[in-house]
């Protein structure tokens, strides 16, 4: 009888327990939905495309034109690609102003040949990564002289951190990274013949001026040195690649070009 009894009780407080669990008013299990999964943001290089702006001034007196090809990141009006398009842009009309400032303010109403002239036009040197290399290549003619003049500028721009790299910023503090690549570049002119130890052997020093042009590059760190810097005017300017097996060593383990060298 024991046996049935407590057999007799459970039953009981089963039914209780589902005709409760059913009540109008028995509070009702609350269910959390899963989080929705977190959107994995859309990197910047992807929303834009570079494009490019032609420009074309012309002058009679002086006799004059002025011709430039100015990059433009277009597809995204974020504040980063904004600061790229400014600072790209302002690089060619800063250097357009001193053409007209020190080259056409001087030169005289009737041309002595054709006129004088300047012609900007960049080159995409490397984009992966967020990271984005330019060159722009500058050359200009003074009317009556004797040959034209080119000259060389650069930006490399980290566009995903919005900022223009220095070089410095690719590799580790107290390296002496400058000493390694005029090492490299120094060794390579010599190899040369184009009368770099006729006088230019300064302009391969490592110092910042003489690096200011460098970019970015698949195979490692482009050098160009612009006429006269390192070799006499026929000779031309000088482009040199410092590969990065020369330059691993040093590089910054936190810096840009992690994602470039593996």
């Amino acid at each position: 009888m024991n046996t049935l009894l407590r057999i007799y009780c459970l039953l009981a407080c089963l039914v209780v327990s589902i005709l409760t669990a059913c009540t109008p008013g028995a509070p009702v299990p609350t269910i959390t939905p899963p989080a929705p999964p977190t959107a994995i943001p859309v990197p910047l290089s992807s929303l834009v495309s570079l494009t490019t702006i032609y420009f074309r001034e012309e002058g009679t007196a002086p006799k004059y034109v002025i011709t430039a090809q100015i990059p433009r990141l277009a597809g995204s009006e974020d504040d980063r690609a904004k600061e790229f398009n400014e600072k790209a842009e302002k690089i060619i009309r800063e250097e357009i102003q001193y053409f007209r400032e020190n080259i056409i303010a001087h030169m005289p109403a009737a041309p002595v040949t054709n006129g004088s002239s300047f012609d900007t036009q960049y080159a995409l040197v490397y984009q992966t990564n967020g990271l984005w290399a330019l060159k722009f290549n500058f050359s200009g003619y003074a009317d009556g002289a004797a040959h034209p003049f080119h000259y060389s500028m650069t930006i490399n721009y980290d566009l995903e951190h919005g900022r223009e790299l220095a070089l410095g910023d690719l590799f580790a503090a107290d390296t002496g990274y400058l000493k390694a690549i005029s090492s490299f570049c120094i060794a390579e002119l010599t190899r040369r013949n184009i009368g770099f130890y006729s006088g230019f052997e300064r302009g391969a020093e490592p110092n910042d001026d003489n690096y200011r042009n460098w970019n970015i590059t698949f195979d490692g760190i482009l050098i160009t040195f612009d006429e006269y810097q390192v070799a006499p005017y026929a000779a031309g300017p000088q482009t040199i690649t410092v590969p990065y097996s020369e330059l691993k060593p040093i590089i910054n383990p936190q810096g840009p070009l992690v994602a470039v060298v593996r």
